[in-house]
C-alpha cells in the first residue's frame, strides 16, 4: 500500500514541478516576444549582432525590474536575473547557445553582470520575519480549550504546536486559496503520522487498531511527507512527548488524527482538515494561521516584552522559532538542518543571531584576563644581536 503511494507521490512530484516551470518559462518567453518584435529582432537573437543581443537583453531586464510585466511595481534584482536565466535556457534549448552567458561559463555576459550587480547594490534591504517561542503555539493551543472554542480555532491552535516543535513550512500543513494543484509540496495527511509507545524503555510502533486513550498517551511520534519544494521526498520527521498532557506536539497529532477520523476522515486526509457541528470538511488556511499567530504575539505583549514588532511575526515564525530555540538550546548545525529538512546550509539564514540570546555571557567571558603569551616574542631579535659581531660558524657561549 505505502509503496504504491509513494510511487504516485513521485509521478505527481516530478509532474508538477516541470508543469509549474513550464508556465512559468512560458510566461516569461511570451513577454520577451512581444519585447523584440518592435525592434525588429528574431527572439532567438540568432541573426543580431552581439551588441544588439547584450542591448535587447539588458533592455528587457530594465523593463523587468520596473515591474512593467508584473503588477507595477519595481521587483528584486533575483527577479531580473531569473527572468534573464529563463530566456537564456529556452534559446540554449533551441540554438544550443545561451546569448546570456559568456561562452563555456556559467557566469552572465559583461555588461548583464555588471547591470545585475547594480541592481543588486540597489535593492532594499529585506526586512525578514522573527521568531517566536513556544509561548505563542502554546497561546494558541490555549484558545482551544475554550468552551466556546470552534473546531476551527482548535485546528489552528494544534497545528500551530505541531509546526512550531516539527519546524513545517506552511503550506505543509494549511491550503491557501487558489492554491495551484501542481505545487511542490505535499501537505501532511492522516496516514504520514506513525505514533510510539515506549514498552520496557524501547519505542514500539502503535498499529492502526491503535485505541484513542493508546494514541492520546503515546510517547512520541513520527511525520513522514512524500514531496517537499527542495526536492527531498519521503522524509521523516521524530519527536517525543514534551511530558504536558495539553500543550505538546504529540497531543496534538493524537487530537487532530482522532478528530479527522471520528469525523469519516481517512488515511489521505489532510491534517489540515476540520468539521464543525452539522457542517461538511473543511481546511484550514495560512490565513487562519497567520491571524491566530499575530494575536498570540501581539495579546503576549511581544512588541514590549522582546522588540518584536507583530509585523514582523508570521506563518514562518513558526519554524525559524523552533530553529531558533534549538540553536539556542545547544543542538548541532546538523541537528538541525535534519530536523528542519534543509537540504545545504541555507537553515542558518533562519536562525535570527540578532536575538539577545546569542550574546549571552559573552562580555563578560571577554573580560577574563587569560595572561596569553605571544611564543614568537622577541626570540628572533634576541639571538640575532648576540651573533651579529662573531664570526661565521662560530657557537655563541
Amino acid at each position: 500500500m505505502y509503496e504504491s503511494d509513494f510511487r504516485a507521490a513521485d509521478e505527481a512530484y516530478y509532474s508538477g514541478r516541470v508543469a509549474a516551470a513550464t508556465k512559468a518559462r512560458e510566461s516569461v518567453w511570451g513577454n520577451w516576444e512581444r519585447y523584440v518584435a518592435p525592434l525588429g529582432l528574431d527572439p532567438f537573437l540568432e541573426m543580431a549582432t552581439h551588441q544588439n543581443r547584450i542591448r535587447a537583453l539588458s533592455g528587457f531586464a530594465a523593463r523587468v525590474r520596473t515591474g512593467f510585466f508584473g503588477r507595477g511595481r519595481e521587483v528584486q534584482s533575483g527577479t531580473v536575473s531569473g527572468q534573464l536565466s529563463s530566456i537564456g535556457t529556452s534559446i540554449a534549448m533551441a540554438t544550443g547557445n545561451n546569448p546570456t552567458k559568456v561562452h563555456g561559463s556559467d557566469k552572465y555576459a559583461p555588461r548583464l553582470n555588471q547591470m545585475l550587480d547594480g541592481m543588486s547594490r540597489a535593492d532594499p534591504a529585506t526586512e525578514k520575519k522573527l521568531p517566536v517561542e513556544s509561548d505563542v503555539p502554546e497561546w494558541m493551543a490555549m484558545a482551544g480549550k475554550a468552551p466556546e472554542a470552534t473546531e476551527l480555532i482548535k485546528s489552528v491552535g494544534d497545528n500551530a504546536l505541531i509546526a512550531f516543535y516539527f519546524l513545517l513550512r506552511i503550506g505543509e500543513y494549511s491550503t491557501r486559496p487558489g492554491q495551484s494543484a501542481d505545487k511542490l509540496t505535499d501537505q501532511f495527511k492522516v496516514k504520514d503520522v506513525t505514533f510510539f509507545k515506549r514498552v520496557r524503555g524501547r519505542l514500539k510502533q502503535l498499529g492502526p487498531r491503535a485505541t484513542q486513550a493508546q494514541i492520546m498517551t503515546a510517547d512520541a511520534a513520527t511525520l513522514r511527507i512524500g514531496n517537499q519544494k527542495n526536492g527531498w521526498k519521503n522524509v521523516c520527521i521524530h519527536h517525543e512527548a514534551t511530558g504536558d498532557m495539553y500543550y505538546c506536539c504529540i497531543r496534538a497529532l493524537g487530537r487532530r488524527v482522532l478528530h479527522i477520523l471520528n469525523n469519516g476522515g481517512t488515511g489521505n486526509t489532510w491534517l489540515s482538515a476540520y468539521w464543525e457541528k452539522g457542517e461538511c470538511r473543511r481546511d484550514i488556511t495560512d490565513k487562519d494561521m497567520r491571524a491566530g499567530i499575530k494575536m498570540a504575539a501581539q495579546v503576549l505583549d511581544y512588541p514590549g516584552r522582546k522588540g518584536i514588532p507583530v509585523d514582523r511575526v508570521d506563518t514562518h515564525s513558526l519554524r525559524i522559532g523552533g530553529a531558533t530555540v534549538l540553536a539556542l538550546a545547544g543542538y548541532t548545525d546538523t541537528q538541525i538542518q535534519k530536523m528542519g529538512r534543509w537540504r545545504s546550509a541555507t537553515f542558518k539564514e533562519y536562525v535570527r543571531s540578532e536575538l539577545a540570546g546569542y550574546s549571552m555571557g559573552m562580555s563578560k567571558a571577554m573580560r577574563k584576563n587569560f595572561d596569553f603569551v605571544h611564543v614568537v616574542g622577541e626570540g628572533h631579535t634576541v639571538v640575532t644581536d648576540m651573533v651579529v659581531g662573531m664570526d661565521y660558524d662560530v657557537l655563541p657561549q
